[in-house]
């Protein structure tokens, strides 16, 4: 039995035009062009997706998406919201109402096509033949910053959280010597274990050595941390050592997350060819989209692996002096894999309680933003390390 889609737009050419598209594809369509039809229509039909347009006379896609969220019987449902509203806050506020995807008129119905299979395939149940063998075993995800001051140690700390709030058993590293501040957001303290295993040689250092330098924290989340001491940041150490540690980490994590910092040195150049997928954390500013793009060159010049690099915007404060989104993924030529919304407030008292964001307000927009993609990380972890799960 084909998935049933539902579309939401009060432009008829529109509704012909994709519904003809998802046809093509198998996809059994319902149309809806005003908000209250949509709603009566998702009640009714039980869709297996909605692709809903914001602007419409009798009610905006935004007010749709929100009632349909707070239904039991409908916010299970996936919407992608299909808008020609194009900044970031637009997109932002999608997200915010409860979208799992936005689309920006007009795409390329490839695009399109496939943006609903991976929602679609997102949303089927595991079998539990697929849930036999951890998928994510042995993989190492590297969260690296444009710049300094763009949230990159937020994104390292909250998606492997938000792993552990999943049932997952990852750790967490922080390779910032001298500006670690990982411990200090988790209630930990200063904390020693990276600078320690570094002076260690390279064929000292194994999974096992690790069981006295892993701080744990309250919730259960393990974690290799640097201190904020000045002093380690001078410490020296081979590249060996550095990728002994890593290894090791690997073997140990499900999966192992590295908090790279902002900075591309020799060391974490060759650290980052180890990550099988890698977070570059921008803000959606010319001179961090600037800084992105070179980034982005060398990380490919590496060819360290095709489909890897997700892109992460962070929004630090509001502003109406932004990129559009869509202008940040033109200049990178890289798809965006999510915005975060500002929530300076929120992540201070996470950091007084000593407690990741998403465990600390896990309902807040911004920790729904951090948890789906996680999610979103982890379906391509599943997917890289585990091929056709289904084979």
């Amino acid at each position: 039995m084909s998935e049933k889609i539902l579309i939401v737009d009060d432009d008829i050419d529109s509704l012909k035009l994709i519904g003809l598209m998802l046809q093509r594809h198998g996809y059994e369509v319902v149309a809806a062009n005003a908000g209250t039809q949509a709603i009566s229509k998702a009640n009714a039909e039980h869709p297996s997706l909605i692709i809903l347009d914001v602007m419409m006379p009798d009610m905006d896609g935004y007010e749709v998406c929100r009632r349909l969220r707070a239904n039991p019987d409908t916010r299970g449902i996936p919407i992608i919201m299909f808008t020609a509203k194009t900044l970031v806050d637009d997109k932002v506020a999608g997200f915010e109402a409860g979208a799992d995807d936005y689309l920006t008129k007009p795409t390329h119905p490839a695009e399109l096509a496939s943006r609903v299979k991976a929602i679609l395939a997102r949303n089927t149940p595991q079998t539990p033949q697929r849930k036999a063998e951890p998928a994510n075993k042995g993989m190492a995800i590297g969260v690296l910053g444009a710049k300094g001051g763009v949230g990159t140690t937020t994104i390292a700390l909250n998606i492997p959280a938000a792993f552990v709030l999943a049932g997952e058993n990852p750790v967490v590293a922080d390779f910032r010597l001298g500006s670690g501040s990982m411990g200090l957001l988790l209630g930990l303290g200063e904390s020693y274990g990276m600078s320690n295993m570094l002076q260690k040689p390279a064929a000292e250092i194994r999974p096992q050595a690790l069981d006295g330098e892993l701080a744990v924290h309250q919730s259960g989340l393990r974690a290799l941390l640097s201190s904020s001491r000045s002093k380690e940041a001078q410490l020296n150490y081979s590249i060996d050592s550095a990728l002994a540690v890593v290894r090791s980490l690997r073997a140990i994590g499900r999966p192992a997350f590295f908090d790279l910092g902002s900075s591309l040195t020799a060391t974490v150049s060759r650290i980052q060819r180890e990550m099988d997928q890698l977070i570059l954390v921008v803000e959606p500013s010319t001179v961090a989209v600037t800084m992105a793009r070179e980034l982005i060159h060398e990380l490919e010049s590496g060819n360290a692996g095709q489909g890897r690099l997700h892109i992460v915007v962070v929004n630090r404060a509001q502003s109406n002096v932004q990129t559009p989104w869509h202008e940040v993924e033109q200049a990178l030529g890289q798809e965006i894999r999510a915005i975060i919304s500002p929530a300076p407030d929120l992540v201070f008292q996470a950091a007084r309680a000593g407690m990741p964001l998403v465990m600390y307000q896990s309902n807040a927009v911004v920790s729904g933003q951090l948890i789906k993609l996680s999610e979103d990380i982890n379906t391509r972890v599943r997917s890289v390390a585990g091929g056709e799960l289904t084979r």
